[in-house]
């Protein structure tokens, strides 16, 4: 959800310097999104369908200026994997408040709502939209 969100408020914020791309922490074999997440994205004006998972590299690690997770279990296993990243790996949610880079807290963490009710998949989803408005007023 976030990286289709998060395309989509760059369009409309008429920003041109940046592009936003996903990988996964687990190779999923170009798997589709989530039906629900495709739904609720769709619902709320936003393009969902199309994706396809692509699993995160070294070379993605090495090409990116920032790297964006959902929870800090994620940030950790990416600096395990790709130490020479771990300076341009923030957690998303502390952005909702504006500028305020992360710290090692899970609560601000934006859960996974995979499997879970449609009351977990919005909740989500406003996670991320208020995070990534916040994040675009620092970049």
């Amino acid at each position: 959800m976030a990286e289709r969100m998060f395309r989509k408020m760059i369009e409309k914020s008429g920003r041109r310097d940046i592009s936003v791309s996903s990988a996964s922490l687990l190779d999923m074999k170009g798997a589709s999104a989530d039906p629900k997440a495709v739904d609720l994205l769709v619902e709320k004006g936003f393009d969902g369908r199309g994706h396809k998972s692509r699993l995160l590299t070294e070379e993605l690690t090495a090409e990116t200026d920032m790297i964006l997770v959902m929870e800090q279990q994620h940030r950790e296993m990416i600096v395990e994997k790709y130490p020479d990243a771990a300076e341009k790996i923030f957690l998303l949610k502390p952005f909702t408040t504006g500028c305020t880079w992360p710290d090692s807290d899970h609560t601000n963490d934006i859960g996974d709502p995979h499997k879970r009710s449609s009351y977990h998949y919005r909740l989500c989803f406003a996670e991320i939209y208020m995070s990534i408005e916040g994040l675009l007023k620092c970049i």
